[in-house]
């Protein structure tokens, strides 16, 4: 009689070693790694097919360049890039550290597979081991019904044609954490805009 041998887990590789679990049917053919300046051409594409914001190819170079332990693709088992996070640390003297997420985006073909909740959670996680970030900021339009979970506020006429924008905040760092280092009122003072 035959033993059954025990099913073996997949899981994404990301860099710094750290996984994601998938969907079964995914778990052979997608991949979320840190992105690199090779990627840009193939980032700037899926901006373009998805999104109607598009930037100039030096600002992802820009964000490639001064964080590049914040962004991330998502690649297919070919290699192509069907997705990307986009992120950055906020540079404000007087707030506490946070991140921002500048573009987030997955084609189509791909979407309602976890993939952007995944890139996501990739960039936020470096946001808080690289940079102690406290939490993340992120702009979406009023009419993106798929972005949820975050605090938000309304920013009028954000976006070029004059759509509202969700300002919305994701905090990283328990207030706990907080209050044993001495920033909670500071933290407070923040949300509280």
């Amino acid at each position: 009689m035959r033993r059954k041998q025990p099913a073996q887990s997949r899981h994404i590789t990301l860099s710094l070693r750290r996984t994601i679990e998938l969907p079964e049917f995914l778990k052979d053919i997608m991949n979320i790694r840190q992105a690199t300046v090779e990627d840009l051409i193939a980032v700037q594409n899926c901006n373009l097919l998805d999104l109607p914001e598009n930037y100039q190819m030096k600002y992802y170079l820009y964000h490639a360049l001064s964080w590049p332990q914040l962004s991330y693709v998502a690649e297919d088992d070919n290699g192509k890039i069907v997705g990307y996070v986009l992120a950055k640390m906020e540079e404000e003297p007087n707030d506490v550290p946070h991140g921002h997420i500048t573009s987030l985006s997955v084609m189509r073909t791909y979407r309602r597979l976890g993939l952007a909740e995944k890139l996501m959670t990739q960039a936020t996680k470096m946001m808080v081991e690289v940079f102690g970030a406290h939490y993340v900021s992120l702009h979406v339009r009023k009419t993106n019904r798929a972005a949820i979970g975050f605090v938000h506020d309304v920013e009028k006429k954000y976006y070029a044609d004059g759509e509202d924008a969700l300002a919305m905040r994701l905090q990283l760092i328990e207030p706990k954490k907080l209050r044993a280092r001495g920033v909670v009122e500071e933290v407070n003072e923040v949300a509280a805009h």
